[in-house]
């Protein structure tokens, strides 16, 4: 059970960032006004002004063909790859037979709009248009968004707690669960158990409570990316908190119960 309870973490800790990528893919977009490319990927925000635009031309056209990045799938080419002569690029596309690169006075983008040729022939005639209020280059990261939420006292004590109660539940079960033999996993009514399972299973509980914390985590700093629903973000945490507590308590009922031999 054991060995099962650590494959079952090693699956499951995959998913969120499965859930970001697709969430990535669906609200991903590339937005080219007369000031500005926009490029949104997720948490991942690069705003940069078209005057600070080198080029703009396919990765077909290059000398040397450009390597994806590590674990770059259909749907989420993300990552950095160095190249011989574009030097650090980074990707945040979905389609590789799209790619274009953008050269900004800082890095070069690897981006995939669906029509990469009209994209290219609009970039040419906004730059004939000219920029009419220049705006300042931005770039958002989403280790921005974490270390920037970590500053926060609030936030800070949340996530040490939730941290401290779901390991506290690991190593707590893992010197119960040697002495338990049997254990219900349910009650039909007040004293009547139900389903009487191997003590081994209590493992169940903190496997449960640490996917759901780091779910409420990572849909926390969702919300806090902007002010009005930071409010949002710290009742996420507060309740992963609360309910790492309901684990504690369930665990607790468990084992003092009178089936629990």
């Amino acid at each position: 059970m054991i060995l099962w309870a650590i494959a079952a973490l090693i699956t499951i800790i995959p998913l969120p960032f499965l859930v970001y990528r697709l969430y990535s893919l669906y609200r991903g977009f590339y937005l080219l006004s007369r000031e500005t490319l926009t490029i949104r990927w997720g948490l991942r925000l690069e705003r940069i002004a078209v005057s600070d635009i080198e080029w703009i031309r396919s990765a077909q056209d290059l000398t040397h063909p450009l390597r994806l990045p590590i674990f770059a799938t259909a749907g989420a080419i993300l990552g950095y790859q160095t190249h011989p002569d574009l030097g650090n690029v980074e990707f945040l596309a979905a389609d590789k037979g799209n790619l274009i690169l953008v050269a900004s006075a800082h890095r070069v983008f690897a981006i995939s709009p669906r029509d990469p040729v009209n994209f290219v022939e609009e970039f040419q005639r906004t730059i004939e248009m000219g920029s009419l209020t220049p705006i300042p280059s931005q770039s958002i990261y989403p280790s921005f968004v974490v270390s920037q939420a970590w500053n926060n006292n609030t936030t800070r004590v949340l996530w040490t707690a939730g941290l401290i109660l779901n390991a506290g539940i690991l190593v707590w079960v893992s010197f119960l669960v040697p002495k338990l033999s049997e254990i219900p996993l349910g009650f039909i009514s007040p004293g009547i158990p139900r389903n009487i399972v191997p003590g081994v299973q209590l493992f169940l509980l903190p496997i449960i409570s640490i996917l759901f914390f780091f779910t409420s985590w990572l849909t926390g700093v969702y919300f806090y990316r902007r002010s009005p629903s930071r409010t949002l973000a710290f009742l996420t945490w507060g309740f992963a908190d609360f309910s790492s507590v309901l684990f504690v308590l369930a665990i607790l009922f468990i084992i003092t119960s009178p089936v629990s031999i």
